[in-house]
């Protein structure tokens, strides 16, 4: 709840919002040597849907590693996502949303390991559990001391195949696939229903066209470093510098601005 006694969610985009990068997808491809050019022009061509897109990119990864090499692993992808360059005052914007009593939630279709990582920097006061919108075991121990995280998580990404030898485990041929390009609207409203929050009392922060059908459900939808002009007419406002303490500033204004839910 919020200082006002109100549910508010502010939602959040994290490739070139909370990381300061083009794709998380693409700084593994990159740290691996690989490209997916193939199949991002088939999905442009529309000869392929979003499922089959990650299905195919998971292959492209499994496939770096040569017949005679031991598999990709788990912990092989995790450890090239180290270094992942992240936007100015991600981590004191995102604390400034949770003192203020909102839910923060990440919605994107980036990877999922990334916005896990995020989001167990803060930990909840509940040791971890399975949950809805929650993160996995490991990156609770690793970041978290096992707890649970404050924040609710909605990405794509990879699965877990078989366990290996070392006890690491494979890549499963099929990805993790919550979160549709041009679907980000409906975990909004899945979010709200289950939170019981109002489209007014929601904010969202996105970056392209995908994050549109997040900006139509929130009250507050804001531009962030945009990546073209297609989703600046569906803001309330467009920042432009790279810097998050001023959109937080923003949103707490906004919600400020906000007597009841409507």
């Amino acid at each position: 709840m919020s200082q006002k006694g109100v549910a508010r969610l502010v939602c959040l985009d994290m490739d070139r919002v909370l990381v300061d990068h083009l794709s998380t997808w693409q700084f593994v491809y990159d740290n691996l040597g690989i490209s997916n050019d193939e199949s991002f022009e088939l999905y442009n061509q529309g000869l392929l849907d979003e499922w089959d897109w990650i299905k195919l990119d998971i292959a492209l990864i499994k496939e770096s590693r040569l017949p005679d090499q031991t598999p990709i692993s788990d912990s092989d992808l995790r450890a090239s996502m180290e270094g992942m360059p992240m936007m100015k005052n991600w981590k004191p914007f995102i604390q400034g949303l949770l003192d203020n009593g909102y839910h923060v939630a990440i919605v994107s279709g980036g990877l999922q390991q990334t916005a896990r990582d995020i989001a167990a920097q803060f930990p909840s006061d509940n040791l971890w559990m399975r949950r809805w919108g929650g993160i996995d075991p490991h990156t609770a121990q690793r970041f978290a001391d096992g707890n649970d995280t404050r924040l609710h998580v909605f990405t794509n990404g990879w699965l877990l195949g078989k366990q290996m030898e070392d006890g690491n485990y494979e890549l499963d041929d099929f990805g993790r696939y919550q979160v549709q390009m041009d679907g980000k609207g409906s975990v909004v409203q899945m979010l709200q229903r289950r939170l019981g929050v109002s489209k007014e009392n929601t904010a969202s922060v996105g970056d392209s066209a995908g994050d549109i059908a997040m900006f139509e459900e929130s009250g507050y939808p804001i531009c962030f470093n945009p990546w073209d002009d297609r989703p600046k007419a569906h803001a309330s406002i467009v920042i432009e510098e790279k810097d998050l303490l001023p959109v937080g500033q923003l949103i707490e204004a906004y919600f400020n601005s906000v007597s009841s839910p409507s």
